[in-house]
């Protein structure tokens, strides 16, 4: 097989740049390892590693997800790839202060211990440069209001599967709201079941289909509040 051929040290960083989009579409984890060790040793920016080589790539996968071509088996092996180049950028993201997108703490709601659509954002949201607090499964207003008042994040992510724990993202909405606190923040929900009317009648900021549209609102969104504080 060619692919077999390719070694990664002797490519032009242009074209281990694009190999490594190829490698993150394919689940490599070791391949997008080397690529990052490569590019560092080469005297890259670890931020340029991570937008030009890691976030070009989880675009593409994002894109080819919201458009049917790749399913949720393959976006987690691009995701779990993902991973493994990030572990080894974020320590030399945080010492070099690199600027990031914002930040997001996402958890299941009270009731529902269904995560891998949740798993997806987390890990869709990391690639496009956001840092992301993952509470887990089954969490109460009062776990989301501790990780709010801990974390300031700039978006809260709460997602559902079952119909019957969808209404407890009003719950959390509504708490948000008597204590003054709902204005901070902005809240994307998902799930199955929902739709956009929910989302709207529930008081969401916007409801997300799936991981790609997650990422594409989520930018829009803290831009848009960026853009406001500043004015």
């Amino acid at each position: 097989m060619a692919d077999d051929e390719i070694i990664l040290s002797e490519l032009s960083d242009d074209e281990l740049v694009l190999q490594m989009h190829d490698d993150l579409y394919d689940g490599l984890k070791e391949e997008i390892e080397d690529g990052v060790n490569i590019l560092i040793e080469r005297g890259w920016a670890p931020y340029d590693v991570l937008t030009k080589a890691l976030v070009a790539g989880m675009t593409i996968v994002g894109a080819d997800f919201r458009d049917g071509i790749l399913f949720v088996p393959e976006v987690l092996l691009a995701a779990n790839a993902m991973k493994g180049g990030m572990a080894i950028l974020k320590p030399l993201l945080i010492a070099t202060g690199a600027p990031r997108m914002g930040k997001m703490v996402i958890g299941t709601v009270k009731g529902d211990i269904h995560d891998i659509g949740k798993n997806l954002v987390g890990m869709m949201m990391e690639g496009a440069g956001f840092e992301v607090k993952d509470l887990g499964i089954n969490n109460s207003v009062e776990k989301y209001l501790e990780a709010l008042e801990a974390e300031q994040p700039d978006i809260l992510g709460m997602s559902a599967l079952l119909t019957t724990t969808m209404p407890y993202m009003k719950v959390v909405i509504d708490t948000m709201k008597e204590k003054g606190m709902r204005e901070e923040f902005i809240i994307l929900v998902g799930g199955a079941p929902l739709n956009e009317e929910f989302g709207k009648a529930i008081g969401a900021d916007a409801y997300c289909r799936d991981a790609a549209v997650a990422v594409e609102t989520a930018k829009a969104l803290v831009l848009r509040k960026h853009n406001a504080l500043r004015a």
